[in-house]
């Protein structure tokens, strides 16, 4: 009888974002924040289409359920628009699949400059 390897789970993605409006907490504040990459039961209640299409309320439901530190749905909704499209591009980017990676880095190849 043979046994296969047990094999690993794959890493989680994680994303880190850079706030444009630092949001206070008491005496700290959060200058970034992580994403990490929603597992299914995090997207309970939400469509999946309006996750990936950066839907608003799909995004502020979302949020405080896969933000490090987690924001508060208060803290959530007081997110600028820049912070809150950065967030959303991230997000979707967790659903692109391989091919749509590959894409996207063959047209921002594209648009660098050549030396």
């Amino acid at each position: 009888m043979t046994t296969e390897p047990a094999t690993q789970p794959a890493p989680r993605q994680h994303e880190t974002i850079p706030l444009s409006e630092p949001i206070r907490r008491g005496e700290h504040e959060i200058a970034e924040l992580g994403l990490r990459k929603p597992r299914a039961g995090e997207l309970r209640g939400l469509s999946l289409q309006d996750v990936i299409t950066s839907d608003i309320t799909a995004l502020l439901t979302l949020i405080p359920r896969i933000s490090n530190p987690p924001l508060t749905p208060d803290e959530a909704n007081a997110l600028e628009p820049e912070d809150l499209a950065a967030i959303g591009g991230t997000v979707r980017g967790f659903f692109m699949t391989r091919a749509e990676r590959e894409i996207m880095e063959m047209m921002i190849a594209e648009q660098r400059p050549k030396t």
